[in-house]
């Protein structure tokens, strides 16, 4: 693929529908970064998904933005496994990074609060704010209340507690360049932004990001499913979701997707088991 002549197409068709980077992003759900190194060429051979969203969002084929330099290369440049998965899903909590329950914790220390108040308060609202139901101003206001504090920044908590699960790290990276990959969380508004501008999460380029606040529906729900599935423009039984639940693994393989439990206790073995499900085909 050439990039350069791509970049060029995109940005000129960009310009016609009268969007700026910023708009593109936000309609295309694509980060800024991303888009930007499209649009100089700086990416060796984007995703085709990628591409197919952002013509999408721009109103114009993917011929329209492909032109001569087709399609085909873009696809036949990432591989199948021998079960036939090509697009590889991966939750974010409990498989990418460790989960944020020291958190609770350190709120616990801070405020003098009781530690099941807090969790029993996070927990009964959480649901309601990875939905994008409540916003998290809203949750931090209520979350303060209910716990007797004066304010709480539930994200710099998170973003402070959490770790990077080093071999998933690696892992996510090898796949990327196998095969497609993309986020599948139930998360709250804009910790996947932050977590990648701080690079606690893998720096590749995501196929597609279903983060659960912006869909509107979270894990196990089918409709969340649905809508990964649609993003990633593949048939169901070409996907596989790594999960660290599995109630949200039976629900997806209910979809008719390849499924594959995460134990972040044995991050290593869980490694390993997702490098043999992709084993390629010959």
């Amino acid at each position: 693929m050439d990039e350069v002549s791509l970049g060029r197409r995109l940005q000129n068709a960009r310009k016609q529908a009268g969007l700026t980077q910023q708009e593109l992003c936000q309609k295309a759900d694509l980060s800024y970064s991303t888009l930007a190194k499209i649009e100089r060429g700086a990416i060796k051979a984007p995703s085709i998904f990628t591409i197919q969203s952002i013509a999408t969002a721009l109103g114009v084929s993917l011929t329209d933005l492909m032109g001569d330099i087709g399609q085909k290369p873009a696809v036949n440049a990432k591989k199948r496994s021998k079960s036939g998965v090509r697009f590889v899903y991966f939750d974010i909590n409990g498989c990418l990074v460790r989960f944020f329950h020291r958190a609770f914790t350190k709120i616990a220390e801070e405020t003098g609060a009781p530690a099941d108040i807090i969790e029993s308060t996070f927990w009964h609202y959480n649901d309601a704010v990875c939905r994008g139901e409540m916003t998290l101003e809203e949750f931090d206001q209520i979350f303060a209340q209910h716990i007797g504090a004066p304010q709480i920044d539930w994200q710099h908590y998170y973003l402070e507690a959490i770790d990077p699960i080093t071999e998933m790290d690696e892992l996510l990276r090898w796949a990327a360049e196998n095969y497609y990959v993309g986020l599948l969380s139930n998360i709250m508004p804009g910790f996947i932004e932050a977590m990648r501008a701080r690079e606690i999460l893998p720096n590749v380029d995501y196929a597609a990001i279903v983060d659960s606040s912006t869909v509107g529906a979270i894990k196990p729900e089918p409709e969340i499913y649905t809508i990964a599935q649609e993003k990633a423009g593949v048939s169901p039984s070409e996907i596989l979701l790594v999960d660290d639940s599995r109630a949200n693994l039976m629900a997806a393989e209910k979809m008719g997707w390849h499924v594959l439990w995460f134990d972040d206790y044995r991050p290593e073995e869980s490694a390993v088991n997702i490098r043999n499900v992709l084993e390629p085909e010959a």
